[in-house]
């Protein structure tokens, strides 16, 4: 296609202080999400998953090209099947598969392989990274995908969180299974897998996961 520019849309003008208050807002919005493990199985209506996926789709992409696609599993059958293909992943991945210095690391997080919150929660949404894009009947290839998609989850995590939901990325290794059960073509490669719901009554995090990184560590002004 050619290039047909069009008036910026949208655009909105804030004076600093407003600017200053917004970005302020939003800081202390998203600091208070939080990676949880203990879901409710309260139902989470599908207008609400289908306004943050809405929010998602309209993320920046290499050469506007979207190559994400979103499919959100709320039927249980499907829901126990993915535990239970996750399940077998995660136990050889924790008997070695995954070194000993990487399950160091995770032992402060808490984690092991039983995966309950694959089928309590209401949503599973699987993120898949489209290496290719379907136009005038023939593949063409996609760019810069793993950005593009990571931008998009990362739009989408804000969404839920700022709906009121609860969120898990989960990437089991590898996620190949996460094709056959959805019936994903081969140019689609599982991207994430993140859980969606009400965080149990009961829900804890690890303290380990309050502790971010100091400002100064991670930015600078030049």
């Amino acid at each position: 296609m050619p290039f047909d520019p069009i008036p910026l849309p949208d655009r909105f003008e804030y004076s600093d202080a407003e600017m200053l208050v917004r970005a302020q807002a939003f800081h202390a919005e998203i600091a208070r999400r939080h990676s949880v493990r203990q879901f409710s199985d309260r139902p989470v209506s599908s207008a609400i998953i289908e306004a943050c996926l809405r929010a998602a789709a309209t993320a920046p992409s290499g050469a506007n090209q979207q190559p994400w696609y979103f499919c959100a599993v709320s039927d249980p059958a499907i829901k126990r099947e993915i535990r239970r293909l996750a399940e077998k992943e995660e136990r050889e991945f924790y008997a070695g598969r995954a070194g000993g210095e990487w399950l160091a690391a995770l032992a402060p997080i808490g984690t092991d392989a039983n995966k309950p919150f694959l089928e309590i929660a209401p949503w599973l949404i699987v993120i898949f990274a489209q290496r290719k894009n379907l136009q005038n009947g023939r593949l063409t290839k996609n760019y810069y995908v793993p950005e593009s998609v990571g931008i998009a989850t990362g739009f989408l995590i804000a969404a839920l969180h700022h709906a009121g939901l609860a969120t898990l990325t989960h990437t089991p290794s590898p996620m190949g299974f996460l094709n056959r059960v959805l019936g994903r073509g081969d140019n689609e490669k599982p991207y994430l897998l993140l859980v969606v719901g009400h965080p149990a009554a009961e829900a804890e995090v690890p303290r380990q996961a309050k502790e971010k990184k100091p400002f100064e560590a991670i930015t600078s002004f030049r």
